[in-house]
């Protein structure tokens, strides 16, 4: 059951996406920006662990990647911030993001090997899609400073570019068995 609850957190977090996007109360600018600084930290904490636990290189050059990346997207957001003197506002989603990450982590910590690496990497592939998704449907529609808007959308493609690395380390650890 530890193996699934990685992606039972991740949908958690996707309805929560989801549900916020339906809502008539759309976020500010300020809980966006507590979304965005969620979401990368999440994901540079998930890289931490897999560059440190995986044996495989691939797994590790990737993981290490995605802490570079979202660390370096952490950075942007915290410096648009301060210059915009913007306090980032927490909400149910970023809560939602929080609370997945850290499920995510506890299930990651109890696999080794091959089950580590397909675990981790599976996790990559639906967080980058929510994240993809989030982005489209929440986060960039309901932007209302143009430079973070301008921001959401730089940082997109570097997501999408995430998704088809993670999909295609799928395939490669597929591959090999693993």
């Amino acid at each position: 059951m530890n193996r699934h609850l990685p992606l039972a957190a991740l949908a958690l977090a996707a309805l929560s996406l989801q549900a916020q996007a339906q809502n008539a109360a759309a976020p500010n600018d300020a809980q966006i920006a507590a979304i965005v600084v969620t979401a990368n930290q999440v994901d540079v904490d998930a890289g931490k662990l897999a560059a440190g636990k995986t044996l495989s290189k691939t797994v590790k050059a990737f993981a290490q990647q995605m802490v570079t990346d979202h660390g370096g997207v952490n950075k942007m957001a915290a410096d648009l911030a301060h210059k915009l003197k913007l306090t980032p506002q927490d909400n149910p989603t970023a809560q939602g993001l929080q609370k997945g990450g850290d499920d995510n982590l506890a299930a990651l910590r109890q696999l080794q090997g091959a089950a580590f690496d397909k675990a981790y990497v599976d996790h990559e592939i639906s967080y980058h899609q929510a994240v993809l998704d989030a982005l489209d449907q929440l986060l960039i529609p309901n932007a209302v400073n143009a430079e973070l808007k301008a921001l959401l959308l730089k940082v997109r493609p570097v997501i999408d570019a995430h998704l088809q690395h993670a999909r295609h380390l799928q395939t490669e650890l597929g591959g090999r068995g693993g």
